[in-house]
């Protein structure tokens, strides 16, 4: 039997959350192979299905991101798996948003799920980074990864998601470059628009208008406007 995990917080208030990557991609998979049906199980929601003629039980932990390991650890004690038959799928700040990764052991990047993980069955397990971009600011991450993926995320979001799904039984092989290889050819690649006056996106309305030129202004020649100017200017 084979684990794949995903990681996220439980709850309506979070399903849309950038740190609830791991969630969305366990619940695409589940749909895409015909599961059974969730159940509470292991401090978490369990769902068993097949991959590649292997038996695999997804797992969404339900302790909340910081306490994963309780839940995963609890289902791979009971089934007496060792931490080469776990796969975790979960968000990653240092990757730009689409882009995956995947790895064996390493640190856990700050990532209380994967510290939680580490603590209870160690760091030799399959790691499947799923990028939401760093929003550039230490103080600014917390709000960030808890905040719900933008309107503009959903072009790469549901390709990616339903890549992931449809090669799922390369994680179970271990086919983790062909994974990552179908999932990066799924997204699409955008090209920043343009900003709507023609001016280059992101430049600051300032800016553009100081590049523009300023139309000349016109000088009377006749009337009293015109003689008050030459008086003023010494002109005859």
């Amino acid at each position: 039997m084979r684990l794949i995990a995903g990681l996220g917080n439980p709850g309506a208030g979070h399903a849309g959350n950038r740190h609830n990557i791991g969630f969305m991609a366990a619940d695409a998979i589940h749909r895409r192979h015909s599961f059974s049906p969730w159940a509470k199980k292991f401090q978490g929601l369990v769902s068993e299905g097949v991959l590649g003629g292997e038996k695999v039980l997804l797992v969404k932990p339900q302790t909340f991101m910081n306490l994963s390991g309780q839940s995963v650890g609890a289902a791979m004690s009971f089934y007496k798996l060792a931490p080469a038959d776990l796969t975790v799928i979960y968000d990653e700040l240092d990757l730009a948003p689409g882009k995956v990764r995947i790895k064996i052991g390493g640190g856990n990047g700050g990532h209380n799920g994967i510290r939680s993980l580490d603590a209870h069955m160690g760091k030799e397990y399959r790691r499947v980074r799923i990028g939401i971009g760093h929003p550039g600011a230490k103080e600014l991450v917390h709000n960030h990864v808890l905040g719900d993926f933008a309107k503009a995320d959903q072009a790469w979001l549901g390709p990616l998601l339903e890549a992931v799904a449809d090669n799922a039984e390369r994680l179970v092989k271990g086919d983790d470059s062909g994974f990552m290889n179908k999932v990066s050819l799924a997204i699409p690649s955008g090209k920043p628009e343009a900003a709507k006056d023609g001016a280059p996106k992101g430049q600051s309305h300032i800016r553009q208008a100081r590049t523009h030129q300023q139309p000349a202004v016109k000088v009377p020649q006749t009337g009293p406007m015109a003689a008050m100017l030459k008086k003023l200017l010494g002109k005859d």
